[in-house]
């Protein structure tokens, strides 16, 4: 599945390095500035970089393999938790700006609201949330471009990482949100010449019926949708990235923003999964030994010349590069407020270099996970965010919510939940998969209200 030589491959990674470094302007940075971009983000750009950091491997990749594999009900479930996640922030978001108008992190904010113990409790998901960030983003495009070029994934993923972390060093958040407007541009430009041409070639028009199953097939939503939802929702919750976008967008704007964004990123896995109709019904199938979520660029591979398979990966790369940065400025604003002494933007660079170290030490790893793909990665560290999702939504409504409760609460989803939802992973039982990613969050749910304050 090689489709450019190495040389052309290190060549186009270059380019668009440099095109990422131009955009971004560099000048002296306060710590509000390189953290918060100065919190005067407006809707318009605040709705696209919203939309290009919520746009991870799983929205690129398996959106199509979700529509490939288990046709409409399969992408509904993918997709409408992913637009519903975005959407909550858009009462979450004013919510937390009121009570809280000069915060940096969600973890701050319940440090604020309860105390020593229940932050270091939160940072945990959070801090590991951003890891995931950069690790998923870098197995997912390194095996994109190796597959592609040919150069070693140990290659190439270092080499994503250093183009990332070199522009969102110069200006933090700032850098992010300016790049995440043009790679979300990159990825609506390219997307209108690539969908219609596959389809044009493909001529296939009609992706319902028969062939691609009901919407509302329950084996669908009960083995993948419950899961899927509520990993989608609990992830956006606890990631720092959207509380960040919070505290930046201009108050009077957060709503607007959010809901934009929703709809914006709405539309990519719903166009991207058209690749997975058409390759089910053409029978496309990815090469031996190649992850099934590559059936995107396995299709485009084979009905598009060349230069299209080009624009392709450039989409994709500016999707991975917009979570990246944003990971790298989340993660960045975690450890200078929530960690150091010195809360300084000097300190704030020395977080970005030290996680992305982290990241992508991890992706090397998962890399000799015999059979462990980017589905499972992502379910994984999405049931992790769902230990802390109704005590961090409980904590912005329900002045009775006590720290105990969220101790015992976050810490017996963590200590069983987690495991049974991974070992339900490794001995493929929906019904234990399921069951796990309720019981995180009954449990996290449950010592909450069973431990409230006896005093407001």
């Amino acid at each position: 599945m090689i489709y450019m030589t190495q040389t052309v491959g290190y060549m186009f990674l270059a380019i668009f390095g440099l095109v990422m470094l131009l955009i971004t302007k560099k000048k002296k940075q306060t710590k509000e500035g390189f953290l918060l971009a100065n919190r005067k983000v407006g809707w318009h750009l605040g709705g696209f970089s919203i939309a290009a950091s919520w746009l991870w491997a799983p929205a690129l990749f398996i959106s199509v393999q979700i529509a490939y594999q288990k046709g409409l009900a399969g992408i509904f479930w993918f997709t409408a938790p992913n637009i519903l996640a975005l959407a909550i922030f858009a009462i979450l978001a004013p919510k937390i700006r009121k009570k809280f108008p000069e915060g940096y992190t969600l973890p701050q904010y319940i440090k604020h609201k309860l105390g020593r113990k229940a932050h270091k409790i939160y940072l945990v998901p959070y801090f590991f949330y951003q890891v995931m960030a950069i690790t998923v983003q870098l197995f997912a495009g390194g095996s994109l471009v190796s597959l592609l070029t040919g150069i070693p994934l140990l290659i190439v993923m270092p080499i994503l990482a250093t183009i990332a972390l070199a522009y969102t060093l110069i200006s933090g958040l700032e850098a992010s949100v300016k790049t995440d407007f043009m790679q979300m541009s990159l990825i609506f430009l390219i997307g209108l010449i690539i969908i219609p041409m596959s389809l044009s070639i493909s001529k296939i028009t009609v992706v319902a019926g028969n062939t691609f199953g009901n919407i509302f097939d329950p084996g669908v939503a009960f083995s993948f949708g419950i899961v899927t939802a509520i990993g989608l929702i609990a992830g956006a919750i606890s990631d720092q990235q959207y509380w960040q976008r919070a505290f930046a967008i201009k108050k009077k704007h957060l709503g607007k923003a959010f809901l934009f964004g929703a709809v914006l990123f709405g539309i990519v896995p719903i166009a991207l999964s058209t690749l997975g109709f058409i390759a089910r019904a053409m029978n496309i199938t990815v090469p031996a030994g190649v992850d099934v979520s590559m059936i995107g660029v396995q299709t485009v591979a084979t009905l598009l010349p060349s230069w299209a398979v080009l624009l392709f990966v450039i989409m994709l790369l500016a999707g991975l590069s917009s979570t990246l940065d944003s990971g790298l400025s989340a993660a960045s604003s975690l450890w200078v407020i929530d960690v150091a002494k010195k809360k300084t933007v000097k300190t704030a660079r020395k977080a970005m270099i030290g996680i992305t170290v982290v990241g992508l030490l991890i992706a090397i790893g998962v890399i000799y996970i015999p059979g462990f793909g980017l589905q499972h990665l992502w379910w994984v560290f999405n049931t992790i965010a769902a230990c802390v999702m109704v005590p961090t939504v409980l904590s912005l409504y329900w002045d009775r919510l006590s720290e105990k409760g969220v101790v015992y609460g976050v810490s017996t989803a963590f200590i069983v939940g987690i495991p049974l939802f991974i070992y339900g992973n490794i001995i493929g039982s929906a019904a234990m998969i399921v069951s796990a990613s309720l019981f995180i969050v009954a449990i996290s749910t449950g010592f909450c209200l069973a431990l409230p304050k006896k005093n407001i």
